[in-house]
């Protein structure tokens, strides 16, 4: 007998943990949040370090990958999702960054009313318990967890004085009344701990006796009566299992997951259900597509002095002194961020606000999964903010287990290489300043030689990255690719929404946990408010 529910949550990463609290709260909903993966016990999850340990470790990563390409020199690019309690807030690089104003503006220009800067912003505040305190931007009292670096540090301090002597300004609060400028990134973490969204929302949630929390539950398919969502099949210790939804289902399994669940269910481009013997609910050649991510340039550099987490990692001295340091003060590079500093630049011209983001990483690596350098080390990540290409995630076959086909499309467009191009020759020039230089041994890669257009280019298309950021494969909007509404509804049938970064139309300027789990709150007050009618 299938178990009934008011409403089945698929997926317990940062969206799944906030909407699991939210649609709680009142005690009356009965709710079941199923998680593919496991419980977030592992110690690595909480130090903030940590996420270097979750890149390949298959316990708490999906470990994806995306197809070759021509345009990156035909290499697969990991692309790591979270497949534990918390999902990617559980193992990413703790960096708290919102977007800009004109993002969220966009969405509501295309169409997605409720979705402006102006309306989202309270969502932002409620989420946040901000360690500097209350202000128009910003709350206090929220079950996110938001600090600054317990320190500052002398690469950070002379990149933001570089940026200055370049003609940028500085910049404190990246998430305040401007991004634009450089300065110290916040992290969702506090008192040297990360604050995932399994802490900071699921956690108290599961005090709850309307809560159910079924882990190693790999969501199957959504069940249809007619064109009603009834209900959710899943596998748990290869058994196959069913629960039934009186309200709603709701995917919130990520950009990857939640197309490729739609598509198992018969949500879809209708050839492709077809070709792979899929029923078809509703031909949706939009589920899956829009696909978007930051793509990324990297310019590494060797340090002057050891001052870097290569050197922490690479001396079993320094390494005990920094887990000493940590332990007892709650400082030093083991309680920091994936980037310590960062600046917003606009490196296009006619651009209206930043384009490009440069962050700065207080160690350098060739491939992360190789460990960092065995010299003193750092880089700068030189990320475009609003790709124009546009990529696909799409089923391989009826198999839930198998991985989708990802195919990302990166750097498909001129205009995405022009300013990306220019923003690493921007960031280089910040690094040529003398307040840099005095750090600098030499460029490391791609080096100094490497002056011309086409040989930068060639750089960033061999050996260029990416943020992990995935977004945009259930699109929110109003025309007929779009597959949610603004209310976060799957068009054209009933009892279904997705709430994840999937409904973003277009990326925000900046990382994406933050607007991730603000999509959840907005969510959660969009489904409760229907609940209550």
């Amino acid at each position: 007998m299938a178990q009934t529910y008011d409403y089945i949550i698929a997926g317990a990463g940062s969206a799944g943990c906030v909407l699991a609290n939210r649609l709680t709260a009142s005690g009356k909903h009965r709710v079941l949040l199923l998680e593919a993966g496991g419980e977030d016990t592992s110690f690595w999850i909480h130090f903030p370090l940590g996420y270097g340990k979750h890149f390949s470790n298959p316990e708490v990563n999906w470990l994806y990958q995306g197809e070759p390409e021509p345009a990156i020199g035909n290499r697969r690019i990991a692309q790591p999702r979270g497949k534990v309690l918390g999902g990617s807030s559980s193992i990413n690089g703790l960096v708290y960054i919102r977007g800009q104003r004109e993002d969220y503006d966009a969405w509501r220009a295309q169409g997605n009313g409720g979705w402006g800067f102006d309306d989202v912003l309270p969502y932002f505040r409620k989420a946040e318990d901000q360690a500097r305190g209350e202000s128009e931007y910003h709350g206090v009292g929220g079950p996110l967890q938001v600090s600054d670096h317990a320190e500052p540090h002398p690469l950070c301090d002379a990149f933001i004085e570089a940026a200055q002597a370049c003609g940028y300004a500085r910049n404190d609060d990246f998430n305040g009344a401007t991004q634009e400028g450089f300065g110290y990134i916040q992290m969702t973490a506090r008192n040297g701990w990360r604050c995932s969204a399994a802490k900071g929302y699921l956690r108290p949630a599961r005090k709850r006796g309307n809560l159910t929390v079924v882990t190693r539950a790999h969501a199957t398919r959504v069940l249809f009566d007619g064109t009603r969502a009834s209900g959710i099949d899943y596998l748990q210790d290869g058994v196959k299992k069913t629960a039934s939804a009186a309200r709603e289902v709701i995917l919130a399994s990520g950009a990857f997951n939640s197309p490729q669940l739609l598509q198992l269910s018969g949500l879809g481009p209708a050839a492709l259900l077809q070709s792979m013997g899929i029923p078809v609910v509703a031909d949706m050649p939009g589920v899956g597509a829009n696909l978007q991510d930051h793509f990324n340039g990297r310019l590494v550099y060797e340090c002057t002095e050891p001052i870097t987490l290569n050197d922490i990692v690479h001396s079993k001295t320094r390494s005990v002194a920094a887990a000493l340091r940590h332990l007892f003060t709650r400082k030093g590079l083991l309680n920091m961020a994936a980037s310590y500093s960062a600046g917003f630049l606009r490196a296009d011209a006619a651009a209206q606000s930043p384009d490009i983001q440069v962050g700065l990483g207080l160690f350098s690596f060739d491939k992360l999964s190789d460990g960092l350098h065995d010299f003193s080390g750092f880089y700068s990540a030189v990320r475009l903010l609003r790709p124009e290409s546009r990529g696909t995630v799409m089923i391989q076959n009826a198999d839930p287990l198998q991985a989708p086909l990802i195919k990302p499309n990166y750097l498909a467009t001129e205009k995405d290489c022009s300013v990306l191009l220019a923003g690493l020759k921007a960031s280089r020039q910040i690094m040529n300043q003398p307040a840099m230089r005095r750090y600098i041994v030499r460029e490391r890669d791609p080096g100094d030689d490497c002056v011309s257009d086409d040989a930068l280019l060639d750089h960033i298309r061999m050996k260029g990255g990416i943020s992990y950021h995935p977004v945009g494969t259930c699109r929110m909007g109003n025309d007929d690719g779009a597959v949610v509404d603004p209310q976060l509804c799957v068009r054209g049938v009933h009892g279904l929404r997705v709430v994840d970064a999937s409904v973003m139309p277009t990326l925000v300027s900046g990382n994406t946990n933050a607007p991730t789990i603000m999509i959840a709150e907005k969510g959660a007050d969009l489904i409760l408010a229907q609940s209550s009618h």
